[in-house]
């Protein structure tokens, strides 16, 4: 009888060997992978484990090939309706002939720019964020902007050119320190709420229909409801007519992607992930079972026909650079207005997803930023604008990403794993999006646990943090979007605490709120830290050494992801008064040790050099922060 425990030993022996060489070897220095001799090298960072992360975080994000593609052709792209025909011409054979060319324009516009953007993204910053075309970004931009079959006010073309500008204006606002700047005015506490609304909004994710389980809908009396039935047993209203948690895809999903998976993570068992979700993908392709993604249903036999191709590639025809320069189709006030929007809802989308994925990671500083970050929006704001000339809504960072992270991934390498699989859908796109819903749900589901840990690190003693907090988690995943959550956070936090501040101020300090000690500094001055590192690089060249501010550069390291998981229990969400605090003590005791010193210089070494004379101690402490570009 073979000895299967020894085979087994020996592979695993080769794949080792095989890492350990990638790892110490040029590719792996690029990386800071663990063993490649990078002075600032990520500690328990690996090829393979960096790879197995971005599998997870792309099984995770599959379901965007088809449902963007999906979202995007109700608004009728580039498809003309012909005359004297209802608005959105309904029923009309030409109109959907070129709709179907179109959703097959879009699965290909989808998959290569989210796999461009993820590598790019991965190469340039070093950090496990994928990106893609945003969920919430696209219904806005189909039903708002250009309206289903282009019944709105602003036209397919004149859309994407607005998404183009945006993207540079973007790349102007981090260049200049403004993005950054619009990050580091949003108070510590509210940062913090972010990440645990990210995760609950996660977590409604998973148990959606759309793209999880199944477990809730949407309700009608009430704004949410049990589910768990057949998709057939939903009435016109979406919500469960009768068999309430009978279907058989949901509890698969529940046991075997999310307690099975659960079970292996207790033991730390590698991919376990990507086993629970390839798993329940399996099972649900045979036709004849009652948890069948194929069902014999118009739906189920056209995923079916696509399914059955394998390899297929579909050349983009209809939305590759078709932006329109021109406003004669629409006026400058609805185009104006559909930038600002897009401007406003994507940067605070993006920015709190970003901000959120870094600190998931452990890499955010106390000084509020993460490593590379202006590289970071500048990639981003890029691939905004490419994303435009393929036909597509705006580029965003995904909070799938939590997925890869709580796998391991550590580096750009986790991206970039994730990108390549992106650009492999391009030819294999009807194996990988026939990942059923029910397979990735329970993982968005564990992601969103581990995320919400951070709730401890909320200020919580002072209710002018507290609510504000409160309501930023709790409104993302029931406004279903991260923008109007943090939006609707800080709101609540202006308008309290300048109600507080005015009746503080009034009352000379006499009045104050409970526990009103323990309330979170705050400060949104725009000083020396926000200045991008290459201006600081500049200012190093063209100014002499007596005009310049020491700013060393910070050695970020990223954790092992144990600690990353337990970064949220270990973190501290008062960073800013306790960074006060530091800096305080630290301008009061640093000029008597400077005395100190110069009195116990010898006569050789004070000869022909003045001492050091004591300066007057300023009240307002120097702001200027290492820059991490």
């Amino acid at each position: 009888m073979p000895d299967f425990s020894g085979l087994i030993d020996q592979w695993m022996g080769k794949f080792a060997l095989i890492e350990d060489r990638i790892n110490a070897s040029t590719f792996g220095r690029v990386f800071r992978l663990d063993g490649s001799g990078h002075p600032k090298t990520i500690r328990g960072a690996s090829f393979f484990r960096e790879v197995r992360a971005g599998l997870t975080t792309f099984a995770t994000m599959a379901y965007i090939v088809a449902v963007n593609a999906a979202v995007l052709a109700d608004s009728g792209g580039t498809c003309v309706c012909p005359e004297h025909t209802a608005p959105g011409c309904p029923g009309d054979p030409s109109y959907a002939n070129c709709q179907a060319v179109l959703k097959r324009d879009l699965i290909t516009s989808t998959a290569a720019l989210a796999g461009l953007a993820s590598i790019a993204f991965g190469f340039f910053t070093n950090l496990p964020v994928a990106l893609g075309p945003g969920m919430g970004l696209n219904a806005y931009f189909t039903y708002q902007v250009v309206g289903w079959h282009g019944t709105g006010k602003v036209p397919y073309q004149i859309a994407l050119t607005a998404i183009f500008v945006e993207g540079f204006i973007f790349v102007f606002l981090a260049l200049t320190g403004m993005r950054q700047w619009l990050v580091r005015m949003i108070p510590a506490t509210i940062k913090t709420a972010c990440g645990v609304g990210i995760g609950l909004f996660l977590t409604e994710i998973g148990l959606s229909y759309s793209a999880g389980i199944g477990a809730i809908t949407g309700g009608f009396s009430t704004p949410l409801a049990i589910g768990g039935c057949p998709a057939e047993f939903l009435d016109d209203k979406g919500e469960c007519a009768s068999h309430i948690m009978t279907n058989p895809g949901m509890w698969i999903g529940i046991f075997i992607g999310g307690v099975f998976v659960a079970f292996l993570m207790a033991f730390k068992v590698k991919s376990a992930i990507i086993i629970g979700i390839g798993i329940v993908s399996i099972m649900s392709w045979p036709r004849n079972t009652p948890f069948t993604y194929f069902p014999y249903t118009e739906a189920g036999e056209e995923r079916f026909q696509f399914f059955k191709q394998v390899v297929a590639f579909h050349p983009i025809q209809s939305v590759l650079n078709v932006n329109e320069w021109s406003l004669q189709n629409t006026s400058g006030a609805q185009f104006a207005m559909a930038l600002i929007t897009f401007l406003y809802v994507d940067i605070i989308d993006c920015t709190a997803t970003l901000y959120s994925m870094a600190k998931f990671c452990g890499v955010v500083k106390e000084n509020g930023d993460f490593p590379r970050s202006t590289i970071a929006y500048c990639t981003d704001a890029m691939m905004i604008s490419i994303g435009s000339l393929f036909g597509c809504s705006p580029v965003t960072a995904f909070i799938e990403s939590g997925a890869g992270i709580a796998e391991g991934g550590r580096t750009g390498l986790t991206a970039i794993s994730t990108g390549v699989c992106f650009l492999i859908c391009l030819f294999f796109a009807p194996i990988l999006a026939s990942v059923p819903p029910w397979a990735t749900g329970s993982t968005l589901i564990l992601v969103g646990c581990l995320m919400i840990r951070q709730v401890i690190n909320i200020n919580w003693q002072y209710i002018g943090d507290a609510v504000p907090s409160f309501v930023t988690l709790a409104f993302m995943p029931f406004s279903y979007s991260v923008a109007y959550g943090l939006i609707a956070g800080m709101m609540v936090y202006v308008v309290l605490n300048t109600m507080i501040w005015v009746v503080v101020r009034l009352s000379n300090d006499r009045v104050t709120p409970s526990n009103w000690h323990e309330k979170e500094v705050y400060d949104w001055g725009m000083g020396s830290r926000d200045v991008p590192g290459w201006m600081k690089s500049l200012k190093r060249k063209v100014l002499p050494a007596r005009f310049q501010t020491d700013d060393a550069k910070d050695g970020v390291e990223l954790v092992d992801n144990d600690s990353a998981m337990n970064a949220a229990t270990n973190s501290i969400s008062r960073s800013n008064s306790a960074e006060d605090q530091k800096d305080e003590e630290h301008v009061v005791e640093s000029r008597p040790q400077a005395r100190v010193q110069a009195q116990f210089q010898t006569p050789d070494q004070s000869q022909g050099q003045p001492l050091p004379q004591p300066q007057p101690q300023s009240r307002h402490r120097n702001c200027s922060l290492p820059s991490l570009d």
